[in-house]
């Protein structure tokens, strides 16, 4: 992974900076996207630098698919200024948003939130970045153990993610011929600041998904950015079209 450039949306806070972390730490350098903290954005930019590592951060609602062209020139002329280069190595589309209502409940404004930040905007993004994405390069999008088990109040979150591990399984056969490999990681209940950080600040949530995991805990951030760094290294090249979950065996 040395020298190699990853962008990674909402790669400033939860899963997605411990991502950065991961990737840096095996000598990927790292453009990511940030909506509204810039100082969380320029704080881990010195933490990249402090591990040798180049990093670019760049604004961006990935809800606003009206944006993406604007957004992938920005990236191309950052690629240039900063590497050299004209084109990035591997896109994880991490950006979320939590949404936790009753099926009976749900608006139809939260539904267009959710489905504009976690299928279209994966849709429109990866499209505006495929011809900066090098042939032989990476994409990993983010599913969630929420398409594989039921929760309540999850209904539509985890549909949605059902829909990216279907989209993933067509990105990988027609993207084939630029031998660009197309997976989906797919976490369980994280200890982050998702949904208001329910995982890790409420003490009932936690051991009762704690008990429901054989390996007996929630998943921390570091399961997610370790197993990121995995799938995108040289020796998973052959890993393509797939949905890996990450979750600890819940609900096996």
């Amino acid at each position: 992974m040395t020298n190699k450039i990853a962008l990674i949306t909402g790669g400033s806070r939860g899963l997605g900076r411990n991502m950065a972390h991961h990737l840096a730490a095996k000598g990927t350098n790292i453009l990511f996207t940030y909506r509204e903290r810039r100082d969380e954005a320029d704080s881990l930019i010195e933490e990249l630098k402090l591990m040798g590592r180049k990093a670019v951060a760049l604004p961006l609602d990935t809800g606003v698919s009206a944006s993406f062209p604007a957004f992938a020139a920005q990236v191309k002329d950052a690629l240039k200024a900063n590497w050299g280069r004209d084109d990035f190595d591997f896109l994880i589309n991490n950006a979320g948003m939590a949404l936790y209502a009753p099926f009976a409940e749900v608006t139809e404004a939260q539904f267009d939130g959710i489905i504009n930040v976690h299928f279209k905007g994966v849709v429109f993004l990866t499209q505006a970045l495929l011809p900066l994405i090098k042939d032989g390069g990476r994409i990993l999008n983010l599913s969630s153990g929420l398409a594989r088990f039921s929760y309540p109040g999850s209904s539509i979150y985890g549909a949605t993610k059902a829909a990216i591990d279907a989209l993933t399984r067509y990105m990988a056969l027609e993207l084939g011929p630029r031998r660009i490999t197309v997976n989906a990681i797919a976490p369980g209940a994280i200890e982050t600041d998702f949904g208001g950080g329910r995982v890790r600040d409420n003490a009932d949530i936690n051991a009762t998904i704690a008990k429901q995991t054989p390996l007996g805990r929630v998943g921390l951030p570091d399961d997610i950015g370790g197993a990121v760094a995995l799938l995108l290294s040289d020796e998973a090249g052959w890993i393509n079209g797939q949905r890996i979950e990450v979750a600890g065996g819940i609900h096996a």
